[in-house]
């Protein structure tokens, strides 16, 4: 199992970024996906997770309306599309296999920084 994250980087408040999560080594569309983030000095925050065929979603309030979580099954892809980014944003982010308890599987995660 391999997860490899991309898309981070610096970005000015009220920006956009998208994440990307590719993922080998199983079978992706069988599968949950979650984003989980951690800001520097904290724990882990759950950010968001998808199902298996991408049709239902679900956000942690602190991002509901500004994030969509997305899926491409037929690229092995998992997308985090963020936008009205504010500097409480900044952390490093990780894809997941599965959601909730069952995640078990972790890429290395890709910094995004929001700053002026």
């Amino acid at each position: 199992v391999q997860l490899v994250e991309s898309g981070g980087g610096l970005v000015q408040p009220g920006g956009s970024l998208r994440l990307s999560c590719a993922a080998s080594g199983f079978t992706f569309s069988s599968l949950y996906m979650s984003w989980v983030r951690q800001a520097p000095g904290k724990g882990l925050e759950w950010v968001s997770d998808i199902n298996n065929s991408g049709g239902s979603t679900s956000y942690a309030d602190s991002v509901k309306g500004r994030f969509t979580i997305s899926r491409d099954n037929a690229k092995n892809t998992l997308y985090l599309q963020m936008n009205s980014l504010k500097p409480e944003d900044t952390a490093l982010y990780y894809c997941a296999r599965g959601a909730g308890s069952t995640k078990d599987y972790w890429g290395q995660g890709t910094q995004v920084t929001v700053s002026s």
